[in-house]
């Protein structure tokens, strides 16, 4: 395409959104209004995926030892742990350093346990880590079968119901988020089509005397880009202010690190980088759409 005509296009973008006034007002106002919606879900999607994946990566197995087992089996138990597919990483903890961190993690409870310094009732452990959180309980049952093995623990009905959880709120997160980009597109294709019905005439005139669909379709092509990317703009703004404070405010008080927001600073560009995309998608789409059967002539 010549950069004469590629102009001759954008102009009659710009000036189609100028000449339809509060018509261009109302697919700005459709696109914002789904859009903060978009962004918002968006933006609390993001988040509790990577909290989720957070508490995921944070599970683990607790191999306990048997009291009996001697030091060769210990060490022929680690090498079998090892030998499993998908392990990350198997650990060997003391009964010692099982009490330590026992006493530590109780605070001044603790105290009471430091009698059995001498006398240690816990177990040798080997702290497991699956490659992927999911095969946690397939990785469990194999230990399980291995010799010198008291019993595995890994809080099971905990982490099936998180996995599941995490798995049902991914799913309806993504379609709920699919529904609203969809809902936009209708809005704006809806509302540029009654922009296109009153030039009807203009186009079948322009189809009469030779003007390809390319040709007309272009202007509408930058009008919709415009729309989307203008109604953009307010969903980023409101949605990135609101996060900047709830970021602030959660970074000051919360002691967990598994609630922590993804930092403001990255997580600001991509967001406004898929806003901007999503804004703009919706309005190309629903245009060209919505000008598709007026070329029909």
């Amino acid at each position: 395409m010549k950069v004469r005509i590629l102009m001759r296009h954008i102009r009659e973008g710009f000036k189609n959104i100028r000449r339809n006034g509060w018509m261009t007002m109302a697919s700005i106002a459709a696109v914002t209004t789904t859009l903060i919606l978009v962004a918002a879900f968006l933006a609390l999607m993001l988040n509790l995926n990577e909290m989720a994946d957070n508490i995921e990566r944070d599970v683990q197995l607790d191999v306990m030892i048997e009291q009996t087992a001697t030091q060769e089996d210990i060490q022929a138990l680690g090498e079998s742990i090892n030998k499993l597919e998908n392990i990350d990483s198997a650990v060997f903890s003391s009964k010692d350093d099982e009490l330590k961190k026992l006493i530590e993690s109780m605070g001044e409870d603790g105290q009471a346990w430091e009698m059995f310094e001498q006398d240690n009732p816990l177990n040798h452990v080997y702290i497991v880590k699956a490659k992927q959180p999911e095969d946690t309980s397939a990785i469990a049952e194999e230990i399980k079968q291995m010799s010198a093995v008291e019993d595995v623990v890994y809080g099971q009905d905990v982490v099936k119901k998180l996995f599941e959880f995490n798995k049902y709120a991914r799913t309806i997160g993504l379609v709920l988020i699919i529904g609203l980009v969809f809902t936009a597109i209708f809005l704006i294709s809806n509302t540029i089509k009654i922009t296109i019905m009153a030039r009807s005439k203009e186009i079948g005139i322009m189809k009469l005397v030779g003007a390809t669909n390319g040709f007309i379709r272009w202007p509408f092509f930058v009008e919709g880009l415009l729309l989307g990317v203008m109604g953009s703009i307010i969903p980023i703004i409101i949605v990135l202010t609101g996060y900047y404070y709830v970021e602030d405010i959660l970074s000051k008080q919360t002691t967990y690190k598994f609630i922590e927001l993804l930092p403001y600073a990255p997580f600001a560009f991509q967001l406004s980088g898929i806003i901007l995309a999503i804004g703009a998608a919706i309005g190309v789409w629903g245009s060209l759409m919505s000008v598709r059967k007026f070329l029909k002539v």
